[in-house]
């Protein structure tokens, strides 16, 4: 059986919200995925283990650093 936190991993990204300050938007436009605020501090990123990939990339590109 997979390790759930393994495949939490794999299907988002936890940033804090200043992160991703101007590129929210377009995220959204460019992939399927969802964009989830827990607290007024992060934000969660969700979406297929492909997509979590494809926006990993996308994100580097724009100068997010991930954790």
């Amino acid at each position: 059986m997979p390790d759930p936190a393994r495949l939490r991993d794999s299907t988002q990204i936890v940033l804090p919200r200043s992160a991703l300050e101007g590129l929210g938007d377009q995220l959204e436009a460019e992939f399927p995925v969802t964009l989830f605020s827990d607290d007024d501090r992060r934000i969660r990123i969700i979406g297929s283990p492909v997509v979590i990939k494809d926006v990993t990339e996308f994100l580097a590109r724009n100068g997010v650093a991930l954790p």
